[in-house]
């Protein structure tokens, strides 16, 4: 499941008189010709080798910008890497690190921009990666990570994240607050809906969400400026729809209504302040020809929009009432009086009340 991932800054590197490739070479250490002239060495090819353990003497590549591992048999990262200090682009994908063989001290590599940890064993997210706030490429598909943490919003100058291929079942919300991103890749996960904190990434321009489980997306979604979007193998809508179930509204609910649409007048010391909250927490039926409210007994339903006029999109919807759902009343043509709306929300309420 790991991405094929090459850095075109990388790849300058290895143009140099001060880089060494040395891939495909069925290395199982460091040669000791390489050591006699690591201090000059910028960009360290090592990928396609027999390498278990990187070993204690990668600190003396004390220049090194680029070091790439890819395709060992590598399970451990020495402490000494840290040492690094100007290493910008770490690539060790496909081998067997597992987030205990990282270091703990691995976000102190503050100048690193580009890091590929896919197709390894690594099950937790390592909270040592949202110390790297230079980070602006972050591939950690083909791991089998179940959560990614709040603390993924430290990572604020990120441009790319990969998390395909792995065992999320949802992305926290944090993952708004990364405005620099312009390609996002959850696909081949087990995510089941997506946080309304989307809208925020406006640079935003691939998004990959094939391979889940994902009923219906956000309404938010639709306000992104996305160049490409996977969305094929998810549920979306058919078992969505047949499985929803609408709860009746409890008599506190139904009171609770009666008292917004009709606007009965209290002031405070009328009722108990636990009411007041709970009266100043009702929501709107997004229904632009109803005026009804809701609490905590809402409609689930699903509307189709039009996206960047090349997809149908399903976005969940809340309503107060399965009456709201009922054909072109939920997306008027033309617009009523506020009386005539209101008219409209008490005569719901009346029929729900009598049953």
């Amino acid at each position: 499941m790991a991405t094929s991932y090459i850095d075109s800054s990388s790849d300058g590197e290895f143009n140099n008189e001060n880089a060494e490739d040395l891939s495909y070479g069925n290395l199982t250490s460091l040669p000791e010709f390489l050591l006699e002239r690591a201090r000059d060495i910028r960009a360290l090819r090592l990928n396609q080798n027999e390498i278990n353990i990187l070993p204690r003497t990668i600190k003396h590549f004390s220049s090194l910008i680029t070091l790439d591992l890819s395709n060992n048999n590598l399970s451990y990262l020495s402490d000494e890497i840290v040492q690094l200090r100007h290493l910008r682009t770490f690539i060790a994908k496909n081998n067997h690190i597992k987030s205990v063989t990282i270091p703990k001290d691995f976000g102190r590599m503050s100048s690193l921009e580009v890091l590929n940890l896919s197709g390894n064993e690594i099950k937790e997210f390592p909270l040592q990666i949202t110390e790297l706030f230079r980070l602006r490429d972050l591939h950690l598909g083909g791991n089998s990570i179940m959560d990614v943490p709040n603390s993924i919003k430290n990572l604020s100058r990120l441009e790319v994240l990969y998390l395909g291929g792995n065992r999320l079942t949802d992305i926290p919300a944090e993952v708004g607050d990364l405005c620099s991103l312009t390609s996002l890749t959850l696909c081949d996960n087990q995510l089941q809906s997506l946080p309304p904190t989307f809208i925020n990434l406006r640079r935003l321009q691939s998004l990959s969400l094939h391979s889940n489980n994902l009923s219906t997306l956000p309404q938010e979604i639709v306000s992104l400026n996305l160049v490409e979007l996977s969305l094929r193998n998810n549920p979306l809508v058919v078992k969505f729809v047949q499985d929803m179930v609408d709860s009746p509204p409890s008599l506190l609910e139904l009171s609770g209504r009666v008292v917004k649409i009709e606007k009965l007048q209290y002031k405070e010391g009328d009722l108990p302040q636990d009411l007041i909250n709970y009266l100043q927490s009702a929501r709107r039926c997004v229904n632009p020809k109803c005026k009804g409210v809701y609490f905590s007994s809402c409609v689930e339903h699903v509307k189709f929009v039009d996206f960047c006029g090349k997809y149908r999109l399903p976005l969940l919807q809340y309503l107060c009432s399965p009456m709201c759902c009922d054909g072109p009343a939920m997306y008027p043509n033309n617009s009523e009086s506020d009386t005539d709306d209101e008219d409209t929300a008490r005569a719901r309420l009346r029929r729900v009340l009598l049953g």
